[in-house]
This record gives structure tokens, sequence and C-alpha cells, in this order.
């Protein structure tokens, strides 16, 4: 969860450069790997500065003359991301192999 939120604040580019690094460096156990790879994927999908795709589809969307405003992105953000990313790491925890 705290990548995810990290990734909403610093964009998800900058944080999963600087995640894959600590976890490369600490050799951390692959179920905490896969976990910060699912934050650093689905966080930004909770706010329109999360992720480079999210700008960009916002530039092209604004260049065809669409409007998509930050709170109703943020709202729909909240309703997705909260509980696709509550899900995917369930299934990451039912599926991990355990020693």
């Amino acid at each position: 969860m705290i990548l995810a939120l990290a990734c909403n604040l610093m964009n998800n580019l900058p944080v999963g450069l600087i995640a894959g690094s600590v976890i490369a460096a600490s050799h951390v156990p692959q179920q905490i790997a896969a976990a910060s790879l699912i934050g650093v994927d689905l966080g930004p999908n909770l706010s329109i500065t999360g992720s480079l795709a999210t700008i960009l589809w916002l530039a092209a969307l604004r260049r065809e003359g669409q409007s998509v405003q930050v709170w109703r992105f943020l709202r729909l953000g909240i309703v997705i991301m909260f509980p696709a990313l509550a899900l995917a790491i369930m299934a990451l925890m039912v599926t991990s192999t355990r020693p």
C-alpha cells in the first residue's frame, strides 16, 4: 500500500526504480518483491499524476476536446484502485508457495 500511495505523490516511474533498487540490494523474499510490483503497477490509478501513461492519455484527450476532471478521476480511482490492489495482494497470498 505504501508504494501504491507513493506512486501518486512521485509518479510510478521513479518509485518503481527506487523500489527495484532497494529490493535488489536487500534480497527480499519473492512475495515482497511481487507485492511491490503490484503496488507500483496499480497504485498510480488513483491520481492523474500517478503514471506517465495517464498523463499522456489525458494530454491526448485534451487535444481531442475531452476533459477529465481531477476530482472525478480521483473518485473513480478510489472505487477501482483499492479493491483491485486488495484483490491482487490476496491472489498473491493464495498463490504463493509456502516453504
